[in-house]
């Protein structure tokens, strides 16, 4: 899709109780056919700068908009029936990857254990969810309890969370360092290095593979637009 508002005025419009965003004064549609409504100033007006982002006349692609598409999920998929997102982004619990550690070499076992351990105590403390851990790849059963714990906890945010929580856990492997980003106890930049731990001590170790770095970093800007997104669904800028 061509950048046909190229010379428009792209903005953040109040209606009623929200924003629109409006290209000269017109509601943008989605491709749905949908108009987008943002309750939160703040977040209106990221997703019309984000518009207005790319080169004149490029192609708009959907990774250029990732608020756009936050916002669009959370209102018109995961609204309407939240309890299967919310089902679907608990079930990582089962295979948190802070529980799945190295059996050697004894540095990164060390590294892990210092990184890894302090969420999932806060797991513990925060939610009552007191996940096991193990060395190596073997299954390991947590408690359903636990489980529960953390189900309750996916489940008691609203689909802007859960939108965020869709793309952070799913990235990680972790549903702690998630839940520990929406609830702004750990930023997104140190929650995506806890969760890629592995691969940076072998880069340390053996250097850098550019594919593997790009695609890290690219998932890392996801990660971090994600909290970014959950930040502006509360007012803040």
């Amino acid at each position: 899709m061509k950048r046909f508002w190229e010379h428009a005025d792209i903005e953040a419009t109040e209606a009623g109780d929200g924003f629109i965003i409006t290209l000269d004064g017109k509601p943008m549609r989605l491709p749905s056919g949908d108009t987008l409504r943002i309750e939160q100033r703040p977040l209106a007006e990221a997703i019309a700068a984000e518009w207005g982002t790319p080169a004149r006349g490029a192609e708009v692609k959907p990774d250029l908009l990732p608020l756009t598409q936050l916002a669009a999920t959370a209102g018109f998929r995961i609204a309407p029936a939240p309890a299967e997102t919310a089902t679907a982004i608990a079930a990582y619990a089962r295979s948190d990857l802070l529980c799945y550690r190295a059996e050697e070499p004894a540095e990164l076992v060390r590294q892990q254990q210092a990184a890894w351990q302090p969420w999932l105590d806060w797991a513990a403390k925060r939610y009552d969810a007191v996940l096991a851990s193990t060395r190596g790849i073997g299954f390991i059963d947590q408690s359903p309890w636990a489980l529960a714990a953390l189900s309750r906890a996916v489940a008691a945010h609203d689909a802007h969370g859960l939108a965020a929580l869709g793309v952070m856990v799913p990235i990680m492997g972790s549903l702690v360092l998630g839940l520990a980003v929406v609830e702004g106890a750990l930023d997104a930049d140190e929650a995506f290095r806890l969760s890629a731990l592995d691969e940076i001590f072998q880069e340390a170790h053996w250097g850098q593979d550019q594919d593997a770095a790009t695609q890290r970093a690219r998932a890392a800007e996801e990660v971090r637009m994600a909290a970014r997104y959950v930040q502006l669904t509360r007012g803040n800028p």
